[in-house]
């Protein structure tokens, strides 16, 4: 996510913090050290619950490449939903079960150790009461996570419950819609009792469940198509010795801005308009396609759903894929073709 900083990776997770969050350090400098210690462990436990998230993902072979911290929770960056209504469900569960695991692990050490007065009376006031507050925001984490209010653990939960007996499609819907409908009732709350950190809340839910609404409605769409359905016709591929001046020319004279590369009419690589631009920085336009070409990269078949190269961009972050035809490249598919496909279905809709 833009605007945050690396902390450390765990797991293979690469764990940030926005840098938004340092907001939070300044509206609590006036509470003292207490409330400082306080929003630490605070973010401790949400790290540790996004991390639960990703964990039982990655179990199901979902890639997870960061969890990010904000001011209003953190964020695990996943290359896909879950494809199994239950693995979604398994995901959701794991953060909230976290919380509720810890409250129920520490409840009576922590009574032992601090009184029930003082568990019961959490504060800033002193040092014990302190630690209480810590201990029962992981209460607040599971319940404000359980919540029907899509896209937090409870909508998606909502969501996979009910994709058990319908369409994923209409699911998302029915999730969607009581995510705009809390979105609603947050800045409602937030207006009348002056709470910016709700209002902020409320414009997330409602700008994620809606992304994530449109997400799914492309997903659905592309599943009606196969990569040839669409596939331009014309195509150029290079040859491993073209000179990346001559790319940048040919760049200029058509439409197309990622190619194949063939030696001896076989593809040898796959040279995207960021190698391009990367080469030309770095080299200069002397230099081959052969010194600045992929040749390690993902390709797709024409008679496969369009979905699935949608799914192979989106986790690779890349704009362009080669077509094969048994060991024949056939075209070049990108996602400006992908998008036009789904403006062009939605328009009928």
């Amino acid at each position: 996510m833009r605007g945050s900083i690396k902390l450390f990776s765990v797991f293979g997770i690469s764990i940030n913090i926005h840098i938004t969050f340092f907001l939070l350090f300044f509206l609590v400098m006036s509470g003292g050290v207490k409330w400082f210690v306080l929003i630490i462990a605070v973010f401790f436990f949400v790290t540790l619950h996004e991390l639960c998230h990703s964990l039982v993902a990655k179990g199901f072979g979902i890639k997870v490449r960061e969890i990010t911290l904000l001011p209003i929770g953190g964020i695990a960056s996943m290359s896909k939903v879950p494809d199994k209504p239950s693995q979604e469900l398994a995901v959701s569960l794991a953060g909230p079960m976290f919380n509720l695991a810890v409250i129920i692990i520490f409840y009576f050490p922590l009574k032992s150790l601090l009184g029930a007065d003082v568990l019961f009376n959490p504060s800033t006031r002193t040092w014990p009461t302190t630690i209480a507050y810590a201990y029962w925001i992981n209460l607040m984490l599971a319940g404000f996570n359980l919540l029907p209010a899509f896209p937090m653990d409870g909508g998606r939960v909502l969501r996979a419950l009910l994709a058990l007996k319908m369409g994923y499609q209409k699911a998302t819907k029915i999730a969607v819609n009581f995510g705009h409908l809390f979105a609603i009732i947050f800045a409602y709350f937030g207006i009348v009792k002056f709470n910016i950190i709700l209002i902020i809340i409320a414009i997330f839910i409602y700008t994620a469940a809606s992304s994530e609404e449109m997400q799914v409605d492309i997903k659905e769409t592309l599943k009606k198509f196969r990569v040839r359905d669409i596939l331009p016709r014309d195509f150029i591929t290079l040859e491993t010795g073209t000179t990346l001046a001559k790319v940048l020319e040919t760049v200029f004279h058509s439409h197309q801005e990622d190619f194949p590369v063939v030696d001896g009419g076989r593809l040898a690589g796959f040279i995207t308009r960021q190698d391009i631009m990367t080469g030309i920085h770095n080299f200069g336009t002397d230099k081959t396609v052969d010194d600045c070409m992929q040749k390690t990269f993902p390709r797709i078949k024409d008679a496969d759903l369009l979905v699935k190269a949608q799914a192979i961009m989106s986790e690779k972050g890349l704009r362009a894929l080669p077509v094969m035809r048994g060991e024949e490249v056939i075209g070049v598919i990108t996602l400006e073709d992908i998008g036009r496909v789904y403006s062009m279905m939605s328009q009928r809709t």
